[in-house]
């Protein structure tokens, strides 16, 4: 029988590299999104298979519209890849940040209980509920201490399915990501900020390019790495939450020299901080241990930070990063 995958907020990044691994592997693949009715799909759209994809307008934090979805498409695995994805814009709009994280998971939980299905639910968890580890690599038994409205909003979704999990015996698991990078990144995250940037000024623009804290560290994947490690957690016998990130740190002046080294240029004579760009809060350092999911899964990353930055410039420079900005935000 060929198994159906429901993938909420598969106009993301995320989402569309998702749906294009299920179909190479034979799944019919369903999408909810918020703006699916208005939306031109451009990230399934570059990636060739909007047309094989089945897209519903939804909204995950109304009960009723998950209930009508879930009705509906019958699936034998969800993916709950939707909600405000942005730790900057968290700080503004907290409200809306947690309704669309920590309530949209509840949602999904609550109505798969309620239906008593038996389809196996991911839902994307975060390496920022981690907050600040004293340089400790962070593991699946590392304590979280969440520094931003975003960060709060992933730990509570985190314990909300784990506590569902144990009391009814649900086959939903959360893959605690890292961050992962692709051309399908919309340019208000730094690191495609950065990158077409660097590209505009290769081409001839006079701007500066304008940052906040560059000393920052993180783990830094490539988003179709990570989608790989979805599917193969909701594939495992047993629901088990999972730490996905490369183990190698590298501070954010390391991502920003790489990208204008593949354009020829020095980046220090282009790029300037900016106080008004900080956080209010700020985690400096973030180190991740995948060891579990090595040994489980079989998973590692397959592209290290610089295979990231060279794969962005490239399809920067190609067009493949254009008009973004519509899947940006919740999706």
């Amino acid at each position: 029988m060929q198994p159906t995958a429901l993938i909420w907020g598969i106009t993301g990044q995320d989402g569309a590299y998702l749906a294009d691994l299920l179909l190479g592997k034979g799944y019919e693949v369903h999408g909810a999104s918020r703006d699916a009715a208005t939306s031109t799909l451009p990230n399934l759209r570059q990636l060739g298979i909007h047309e094989r994809v089945h897209v519903t307008p939804a909204d995950v934090t109304d009960f009723r519209s998950v209930i009508h979805v879930l009705t509906r498409v019958r699936p034998h695995e969800i993916y709950n890849l939707a909600g405000q994805s942005s730790v900057g814009r968290s700080f503004t709009q907290p409200a809306e940040t947690f309704d669309s994280i920590a309530v949209a998971t509840l949602n999904l939980l609550e109505a798969l209980r309620l239906m008593d299905s038996s389809a196996r639910l991911f839902n994307a968890g975060s390496g920022e509920c981690f907050g600040e580890t004293l340089g400790r690599p962070a593991d699946e038994d590392t304590p979280f201490r969440p520094r931003s409205p975003y960060a709060a909003a992933k730990a509570a979704a985190f314990w909300t399915l784990a506590t569902w999990r144990e009391a009814y015996g649900m086959h939903a698991c959360t893959g605690i990501l890292f961050n992962h990078e692709s051309p399908l990144r919309p340019e208000h995250f730094v690191t495609r900020k950065i990158v077409a940037a660097a590209c505009r000024i290769a081409r001839g623009s006079t701007e500066v390019l304008r940052l906040g804290d560059v000393s920052i560290e993180r783990d830094w994947g490539w988003a179709p790495d990570y989608v790989d490690a979805m599917w193969r957690m909701l594939q495992h016998p047993d629901a088990q939450d999972f730490v996905i990130a490369t183990g190698r740190t590298h501070a954010l002046r390391d991502f920003i020299r790489l990208a204008f080294e593949q354009l020829g240029l020095d980046w220090e004579q282009y790029v300037q901080t900016d106080s008004a760009l900080l956080r209010p809060s700020e985690v400096p350092l973030v180190r991740a241990d995948p060891g579990k999911a090595m040994r489980v899964l079989g998973w590692r990353a397959e592209h290290s930070v610089e295979d990231v930055v060279r794969l962005m410039v490239q399809a920067e420079l190609h067009g493949a990063g254009k008009n973004r900005s519509e899947t940006a935000g919740r999706n």
